[in-house]
């Protein structure tokens, strides 16, 4: 098993223990590997978390988007559609059901869900409100600063009388 010491990062960043307390949890949690995924990063702002569920169609997957967690949950019916029972030798294909959860960032919202050769793919995106977003702030200097007055929308005829 994998172990990550994220201690450093405590070191160098502000405000970000939360993020840091989910890896561990995550990392930590013992959960088992089904079914593998990954996460990408396709854009500034956009992701895809890919899942492999060969086996499985798509009235046998269900997402579910719940504040700031992603659930992926799979359930595999037994009779196979009714198609007629057979004797498995040997099960190397694993069909078994599973539940997998993703903690998203804040902002982070499902755009598509797509399945595709066994592969299912879901799509996000940060999207950033306008009053989080970075603002540029021009910078006075004190010469400019005791020579123009600023002048405040509406108030410049009232300062002129």
């Amino acid at each position: 098993m994998r172990t990550y010491d994220l201690t450093p990062f405590y070191r160098s960043t502000v405000g970000f223990d939360r993020l840091f307390n989910l890896l561990d949890q995550a990392t930590s949690d013992g959960s088992p590997g089904y079914p593998p995924y990954n996460i990408e990063r396709t854009g500034e702002n956009a992701y895809r978390i890919t899942v492999a569920v060969s086996g499985f169609g798509k009235d046998d997957l269900a997402i579910v988007a719940k504040e700031n967690t992603l659930t992926i949950k799979g359930d595999k019916a037994a009779n196979e559609n009714g198609k007629a029972k057979s004797e498995v030798l040997y099960r190397g294909i694993a069909a078994r059901a599973f539940e997998r959860s993703f903690q998203l960032a804040d902002h982070v919202v499902v755009k598509n869900a797509s399945l595709e050769n066994g592969l299912l793919h879901v799509d996000l995106e940060r999207e950033i409100p306008e009053a989080k977003k970075p603002r540029s702030i021009p910078i006075a200097t004190s010469a400019q600063g005791s020579q123009q007055q600023p002048v405040i929308e509406g108030s410049a005829d009232k300062a002129a009388a």
